[in-house]
């Protein structure tokens, strides 16, 4: 056997190469967590930001289908569209609802909070009803404007009824989507489609405001439901008693209007269009809600009004402007700076109120951060015996 030259033998390694891999300690377990948080929040960000568009879209299709209506076969007729919904809902989900066996039976639900979703119901189909009917009265711009009103609203009853608990960039983020709002109003204005055969401007502002304030509450209402009971709870029962609370109201104030309809194939297709793009929204919105927040999704269906404008372009005529495109950018600038950092939640030491089964994202990061803390320090030692013992301090 020949014997290994200087050519054979293994090449030694680069005295700084060796104390370059000797140097580099493995990553701890903080660091670890920050680089999961860190991607947590990455895909949480963008998981809102496209959950909220997809509800924006829901809104726009709801919004072409009635303007589509008003403008071409002078039909106007929101409780009727509401009507609709509601019966969709009540068929669907309060049908779940009545499967169920135990205390979260319908019957139980009903026996128990029935009073309650009353008067959760009549909110909501209250602030469907204002808000389109201020359209009457009032100018397109004016709408948009008021309509925010119901942000800082919602975003007072979270802090009293949720006790979300809001950092500095949450009012920053908010005040930048107001920014995005009023230069999209200014496009509009420069667009020539403020103007209005409203009647009585002062009338169509309070309607929004009422209709703002109603909405806030009913989405106050909703997270809360949906985050600590079900649901398929909430919406069953709003369509349970929302299909009762709308029948009734049609029947009083939209039974004229609804004589006068010629009927055809395509006012027909345009209000089951209506119907299920306002269904899409009701279904949809408690699950964005579930995952983030219901100020967090007001601030994302802002853009709900610009895809109606890209529609209007081909459909109504609309005069396009490149404040249209600022505005959406800046919106989405405040929105993802909203969803960036996460709103925290007031401890209370007793409480009859029921609490969620998970602690959900916002809190993830500071469940990481009290365990990293709490956890106790431990110490290796090897003994003459080649034994490892460890101390933990």
């Amino acid at each position: 056997m020949e014997a290994a030259g200087p050519e054979d033998a293994p090449c030694p390694r680069a005295p700084s190469e060796t104390a370059g891999a000797a140097a580099a300690p493995p990553r701890s377990f903080p660091s670890l967590l920050l680089g999961i948080k860190g991607k947590l929040c990455t895909c949480h960000i963008l998981k809102t930001v496209a959950l909220g568009q997809v509800l924006s879209l829901f809104i726009c299709g709801t919004a072409v289908a009635s303007q589509y209506l008003a403008e071409q076969y002078k039909v106007n007729t929101p409780m009727l569209q509401s009507f609709i919904n509601y019966c969709l809902l009540l068929l669907v989900y309060t049908t779940m609802l009545a499967f169920r066996r135990g205390s979260d039976s319908i019957l139980q639900i009903l026996k128990r909070k029935w009073w309650k979703y009353i008067l959760l119901a009549l909110v909501d189909v209250e602030a469907n009803y204002t808000i389109v009917k201020a359209y009457q009265y009032t100018t397109l711009t004016s709408v948009q404007l008021l309509d925010c009103f119901g942000i800082p609203v919602l975003m007072a009853l979270s802090w009293f009824i949720l006790r979300a608990r809001y950092r500095l960039i949450h009012f920053i983020a908010v005040a930048v989507c107001l920014l995005g709002v009023g230069a999209m109003v200014g496009a509009d204005i420069l667009a020539g489609r403020q103007n209005s055969e409203g009647s009585d401007v002062v009338v169509g502002d309070v309607l929004v405001l009422l209709g703002a304030s109603l909405y806030a509450v009913s989405n106050v209402s909703e997270e809360y439901i949906v985050k600590n009971l079900s649901r398929v709870e909430f919406l069953g029962m709003v369509g349970l008693f929302g299909t009762f609370i709308s029948g009734l109201q049609l029947a009083i104030v939209e039974r004229t209007d609804i004589a006068h309809i010629q009927w055809n194939w395509k006012i027909v297709l345009l209000f089951v269009a209506f119907a299920l793009c306002m269904f899409g929204l009701y279904s949809f919105m408690p699950v964005v809600i579930k995952v983030t927040s219901a100020t967090s999704v007001n601030l994302g269906i802002l853009t709900a009004d610009l895809y109606s404008l890209f529609f209007g372009l081909f459909l109504f005529g609309y005069q396009f402007s490149g404040l249209y495109l600022l505005s959406f950018g800046v919106i989405m600038v405040g929105f993802v700076l909203y969803c960036s950092t996460p709103t925290r939640t007031a401890e209370e030491a007793t409480t009859s109120l029921p609490q969620p089964a998970s602690i959900g994202f916002d809190n993830l990061g500071l469940k990481i951060e009290e365990n990293h803390q709490e956890t106790p320090a431990a110490t290796v030692q090897f003994t003459k015996e080649e034994n490892v013992r460890v101390n933990m301090g």
